[in-house]
């Protein structure tokens, strides 16, 4: 797919791989829509952006505006090309210590939000017979680590989500796919890893969140149902899923840096 005058909306979009993906999509020759709950943040974000593009305040927990901002989108528009379901957070703690609220906050914006941002755009794309919706997931659907019991689950929910969805709209001209990266240096520490420790573990492995916006875009351009990176994850994913009583020790040993 060339990105030219395509509208490709991205939630999440006010900070990190969101906001860099938009200023790439641009670059592409799209139009992006730079969708989050902050409008101060998300200005902010539009100065860095020459192309043509859009702003929208949009929270993914509320159904409501959801199908208000996609409407109008829609309606402004015509279509929305590419869905790029970005939004989501993670708190890092064990799971006897982390309240159920904790747990279903996660649960509301990693994967409902997902859901809901999917279904209030998912008629207009089959209507037309084309669209993508690209989720970006996490090596941690497929990878569960200690302390990462809640967000770790929202993301294999999202995966889960994805890998189900493709299915049933084969044919059907929308494509689904799915962007599962390990640790992205980005503000998606300062709240789940206040104390930095987990950072300053994984350092060596962190990715630039340019790697993954330009990997994001890939995706779009080329259609590809599924990417896993670093590409050191993406082999240490196989491994686990082909020998996972052999792997399951000694991966609770070498994963447990949070």
């Amino acid at each position: 797919m060339s990105l030219q005058n395509k509208i490709v909306l991205i939630t999440g979009a006010s900070s990190g791989i969101g906001a860099l993906t938009a200023k790439y999509v641009s670059e592409a020759g799209g139009i992006p829509i730079l969708a989050a709950r902050s409008e101060a943040k998300l200005q902010e974000v539009s100065k860095s952006i020459a192309g043509a593009h859009e702003c929208m305040v949009l929270d993914v927990t509320d159904e409501q505006q959801v199908h208000m901002v996609m409407e109008a989108v829609i309606a402004r528009h015509g279509k929305i090309d590419v869905l790029v379901n970005n939004a989501g957070f993670g708190l890092f703690k064990m799971a006897m210590e982390m309240p159920i609220q904790e747990f279903e906050a996660m649960m509301d914006v990693n994967y409902m939000g997902v859901v809901r941002c999917t279904k209030a755009v998912l008629p207009s794309m089959l209507a037309r017979g084309a669209g993508q919706i690209v989720n970006v997931a996490s090596i941690a659907g497929k990878i569960g680590t200690p302390k990462s019991t809640a967000y770790s689950a929202s993301k294999h929910a999202v995966l889960g989500f994805t890998n189900s969805l493709r299915m049933e709209l084969a044919h059907t001209g929308v494509i689904v796919s799915a962007i599962n990266p390990g640790p992205i240096d980005t503000p998606f520490f300062d709240t789940a890893d206040p104390s930095g420790q987990y950072a300053n573990n994984v350092r060596w492995f962190m990715m630039p969140p340019e790697r993954v916006a330009k990997k994001i875009v890939s995706v779009i351009e080329r259609g590809r149902s599924e990417a896993d990176l670093p590409r050191l994850a993406s082999i240490g994913v196989k491994l686990m899923q082909l020998f996972p009583r052999l792997s399951s020790g000694a991966a609770a040993k070498l994963l447990n840096k949070k």
